[in-house]
């Protein structure tokens, strides 16, 4: 299972600091400004004008920061909406169901464009909504495409085609050997728009085995990055193409 994680207020963060390093650029260009006035006037009319410049200098930036800083706001909220509900979606691990390839807490990245471009593959990892409860979202391996078969018997799992009519046995060198399954006989037939999809911990995974068939429309992208642990960060983790 996952948990979204949203990541708005870093950008709004960044939209305060740029607001405040362009404050400090202007004070520092009126500085400049008022320093290379040369026009021939007397001493102290020279100070009045600059005090007066100075003056107006500060109430042209207590007028403008207000309306700057909104600006930003607006446009960091609007990136962020617009890059979490259209582009990628950031997600936390929780559970033990992919393991080894992920544990808990690691984060994650996920690409909410590429099944518009090209279907799923086998060996793509995934997040998508439980078909039985949609608000729930998972995180599993492509299996099974559509309209193929897979059998499984024991820890074998067996994809049955048109491409494979004898049958593909999958290696799967991402499963621990203490948390293959054992003693298990499925087997299911995939429409044109459906997947079968496992956890790398077959021991304790909820996946196709037990709800069934998982429909595209649910599928909410690819991970295509791991920024959390460091030593683990890389680009399409635990993507698998089977020979």
């Amino acid at each position: 299972m996952l948990f979204s994680f949203y990541f708005d207020f870093c950008i709004l963060i960044f939209a305060f600091a740029c607001d405040g390093t362009l404050q400090a650029l202007g004070v520092n260009g009126t500085a400049g400004v008022d320093c290379t006035h040369m026009n021939p006037v007397s001493e102290a009319s020279g100070d009045e004008g600059l005090q007066k410049e100075a003056v107006a200098g500060a109430t042209r930036s207590q007028t403008t920061s207000p309306r700057s800083l909104l600006g930003y706001t607006v446009l960091a909220v609007g990136i962020a909406l617009f890059i979490r509900f259209f582009i990628a979606a950031p997600y936390i691990v929780d559970g033990p169901s992919m393991e080894p390839t992920f544990y808990g807490w690691h984060y994650l990245i996920v690409d909410k464009l590429v099944y518009d471009i090209h279907p799923p593959e086998r060996g793509d990892v995934v997040v998508f909504g439980l078909p039985q409860d949609t608000g729930r979202s998972l995180i599993k391996r492509v299996i099974g495409l559509p309209g193929e078969t897979v059998r499984i018997t024991g820890s074998e799992v067996r994809i049955i085609s048109v491409e494979y009519p004898q049958g593909l046995v999958l290696d799967e060198p991402y499963i621990d050997p203490k948390n293959a399954s054992s003693g298990e006989q499925v087997e299911i037939q995939l429409g044109s728009d459906e997947y079968f999809v496992l956890g790398d911990n077959r021991r304790v995974s909820l996946d196709s085995r037990f709800w069934g068939k998982l429909p595209f429309k649910d599928i909410a992208g690819r991970v295509d990055l791991r920024l959390f642990p460091f030593n683990k960060i890389g680009v399409l983790p635990g993507e698998f193409r089977y020979q």
